[in-house]
């Protein structure tokens, strides 16, 4: 009985653990000037599980979010929050017109194959993070993290009692943080 026991308080100690695991990557963020502030560029290598393709083939809205943060370190506090913004991405199937699309704020796009949709998820380009007004400048150091995670939250509530601590529903990124050295704006104006 006491090894039974043991078991499973080893079990509770470390499935939270295996629960966690990351599995969405991010590669090569970068931050650019632009004419407006500075965008924000990455890679992210995920891999729907097999539940979620079938969800998403089914007609389930699959709700992507890309958190990005800015924040200047203070040696006599904690790190000052400069910048936070999220971006949702929407993922799902159009049965009448048997296509994928993605959607983020107004645009949509339409792929004849998940893999392409996933695909051009998976490259997110030139994302306006830092506006003309956010108190940053030019050529100071900054800590960049950056994240993409699918938002459980959003889904229908028969699909969220499900995802509640199933492996299968779980995708998501840590945080990928990064030194951040802004490059000069155009000549219309440095951001401040």
């Amino acid at each position: 009985m006491l090894d039974f026991l043991r078991r499973w308080l080893l079990l509770l100690i470390f499935a939270p653990t295996l629960a966690w695991t990351a599995e969405i990557d991010i590669a090569s963020p970068q931050l650019l000037a632009s004419d407006d502030g500075y965008v924000l560029s990455a890679d992210f290598r995920m891999e729907l599980t097999p539940r979620l393709e079938e969800a998403v083939a089914r007609g389930v809205v699959l709700y992507f979010v890309a958190d990005f943060e800015l924040s200047k370190a203070r040696w006599f506090w904690l790190d000052e929050k400069l910048v936070s913004r999220s971006r949702t991405f929407r993922l799902y199937y159009h049965a009448l017109t048997r296509q994928y699309r993605l959607s983020a704020g107004a645009l949509h796009q339409s792929f004849a194959s998940l893999t392409e949709a996933m695909r051009v998820l998976s490259h997110l380009r030139n994302w306006q993070v830092i506006e003309p007004g956010d108190r940053v400048r030019a050529g100071e150091n900054y800590e960049a993290t950056l994240r993409l995670r699918l938002d459980v939250t959003q889904l229908p509530r028969p699909f969220q009692i499900s995802a509640l601590g199933n492996k299968e529903w779980t995708l998501s990124s840590d945080w990928k943080t990064w030194p951040a050295v802004l490059p000069p704006l155009a000549a219309a104006g440095e951001a401040r």
